[in-house]
């Protein structure tokens, strides 16, 4: 009897350690996750909403106590706001011109034609290329000398365009040439996720419709586009997200300045100056928190649309 109570003793014991480990166990596993999550993540995070209602803090640590005055600082600073137009405006047109340009091109690499590895080869190379490293070659690209843009601009009768200089009274050609910039480099990503998008999409719409009588014109605008619209829209909240920390664009343009007269401030280069170079902390995560309620505004805004959208 002895025997047997110890046995069911022991078996209840190792139905418990078994009990406990599969429940315990798994978060074992996830404690080196959750500790670089807090650390790196989590923390900063909350630190920088501390960091924003300090106010004039230093990077010593002091500052005059809890309030509002960091964002009225920011919201009334003429870099700030110069910054606020230039990312908007930089937003606005890049991120609809390089969506319309990456369909018609992911629509035509997805045609099954000789040599289409080729072509894209060439589209996808800036991904895999710094953006700092091509910015410099974009640099010689604008050279209002001897620069390519402005000779292909001299076979048409166009004048040389100062991109890059501060002609003007403002310079306004140096925001464009960013613009330029900004297309050409944010076309790769975005065509890589709709030539996805397309290459899912059932060919059988496009035999019903040939059976019909459809055009091509008629296929690209009452299947393929209607299709592809999740793709889109995705493609389109993630550029708008980059777009809007707009920064290694402009570091090779002007040897780290924003502009030939500090004209092309954007978000993401005020919080950077704000921080490292004037070390007025508390400003910085101000203008960060800013940008983050923007962005996630219009990440909410895009995310609606999509949901009211009937594809």
């Amino acid at each position: 009897m002895a025997d047997v109570k110890t046995a069911k003793k022991k078996s209840r014991d190792e139905q418990g350690n078994y009990i406990f480990n599969r429940r315990f166990e798994p978060f074992g596993y996830l404690i080196p996750f959750a500790l670089g999550l807090i650390v790196f993540t989590i923390y900063p995070i909350v630190n920088v909403v501390i960091m924003a209602f300090k106010e004039k803090y230093r990077l010593s640590g002091r500052y005059d106590g809890f309030g509002l005055y960091n964002f009225e600082y920011v919201l009334a600073n003429d870099d700030f706001r110069n910054a606020l137009s230039n990312t908007f405006l930089y937003v606005f047109t890049v991120v609809p011109i390089a969506t319309v340009l990456a369909i018609l091109i992911a629509n035509l690499l997805n045609q099954k034609i000789r040599g289409m590895a080729i072509f894209q080869t060439a589209y996808f190379l800036p991904m895999v290329t710094s953006s700092i490293a091509v910015g410099l070659s974009w640099r010689y690209i604008f050279n209002t000398q001897v620069g390519v843009l402005n000779w292909i601009l001299s076979v048409f009768g166009i004048n040389a365009v100062d991109w890059l200089g501060a002609s003007g009274a403002r310079a306004p050609w140096n925001i464009v040439a960013v613009i330029i910039f900004g297309i050409w480099n944010m076309l790769p990503f975005t065509i890589i996720l709709l030539l996805s998008g397309l290459q899912n999409i059932d060919p059988m719409y496009y035999t019903a419709a040939r059976v019909d009588g459809a055009g091509s014109r008629m296929m690209f605008f009452r299947i393929t586009v209607p299709l592809l619209a999740p793709t889109i829209f995705l493609t389109m909240i993630i550029n708008m997200i980059s777009a809007f920390k707009v920064y290694n664009e402009i570091i090779p343009f002007w040897s780290g300045r924003p502009g030939a007269m500090n004209n092309v401030y954007t978000m993401v280069y005020f919080i950077k100056e704000q921080f490292y170079s004037k070390d007025r902390l508390g400003f910085a995560a101000a203008a960060a928190i800013i940008l983050f309620l923007i962005i996630f505004a219009f990440t909410m805004l895009q995310r609606f649309v999509q949901r009211r959208f009937r594809y």
